[in-house]
């Protein structure tokens, strides 16, 4: 585990902490108010509708976007980073996968089904997922033109030019395969509309772990990192310390917790 000195702020009283701290809560109150107001604003964008008859692959045969939705009204697809050429997927990505297990249950509760597509072949897919001890559905859109039309997936052409269109404009991006997560709309009588997508740091509110980081002392602590601010990240069980919460604390009873963060002040 790599420590660091660290230079902290300076240290004072708890009153004049109060006082900071409450000087920044309104900040963080003001914060909370705009994403609310884009997050309404997101809701307004108005919708394309899907013409392509796109397939995938699964472990239990073909399925079309349609049959992804799974019975809802509402399909969200994380487009993980998974070559048809790799023996991994990518481990930024990863932190993704590694949060998107125990959110599946709660969102197909609110009409919504969350799913992971690569165009890395089914085999090699299902490989990778059973090593990280995943369980939510990951399809391959391999042969499709899915990534392709989402912007996720470059040829070796346009990686060798630096010049690709990701994230809503030409730019570099160093591999053939971008992160991403777009989300779609399906009505009543079936008709597939895409509403959203984003990619690079607009990916950072589903990586709880960035969020955690973010209200620790050292933050991110992601300067120092070459050649990018993630180089630090490994597949969880290729950490050099591979640290799990004790057993033990999972065998205690759960005390009732219901609406414990239901406020919305």
């Amino acid at each position: 585990m790599r420590t660091v000195t660290m230079e902290h702020p300076r240290i004072v009283s708890r009153e004049e902490w109060l006082a900071a701290r409450q000087e920044l809560l309104a900040r963080e109150k003001r914060l909370t108010r705009e994403r609310d107001a884009l997050a309404a604003e997101r809701r307004k964008l108005p919708w394309v509708r899907v013409e392509k008859n796109y397939v995938f692959d699964s472990p239990n045969g073909k399925k079309t976007l349609a049959d992804l939705f799974d019975g809802r009204s509402q399909l969200m697809v994380y487009h993980f980073m998974f070559g048809p050429d790799w023996e991994a997927g990518c481990p930024s990505c990863s932190i993704v996968g590694d949060h998107i297990g125990g959110s599946v249950t709660h969102l197909a509760n609110r009409d919504a089904t969350l799913v992971a597509v690569s165009r890395a072949p089914l085999l090699q897919i299902e490989a990778f997922k059973n090593r990280m001890g995943w369980r939510f559905k990951w399809y391959s859109s391999f042969g499709s033109d899915f990534n392709r039309d989402y912007n996720v997936s470059f040829t070796k052409e346009e990686v060798a030019s630096q010049k690709m269109y990701y994230n809503y404009r030409v730019q570099f991006f160093p591999r053939e395969e971008g992160p991403g997560a777009s989300v779609f709309h399906k009505d009543a009588n079936s008709n597939i509309f895409h509403t959203y997508s984003t990619y690079g740091r607009g990916l950072e509110p589903v990586m709880g772990v960035y969020n955690w980081l973010d209200l620790a002392p050292k933050g991110r602590d992601e300067q120092d990192q070459k050649p990018y601010p993630m180089a630090w990240v490994r597949h969880y069980d290729r950490y050099e310390s591979n640290y799990f919460a004790d057993a033990a604390e999972s065998s205690k009873p759960a005390a009732a917790a219901h609406n414990c963060c239901s406020g919305h002040s």
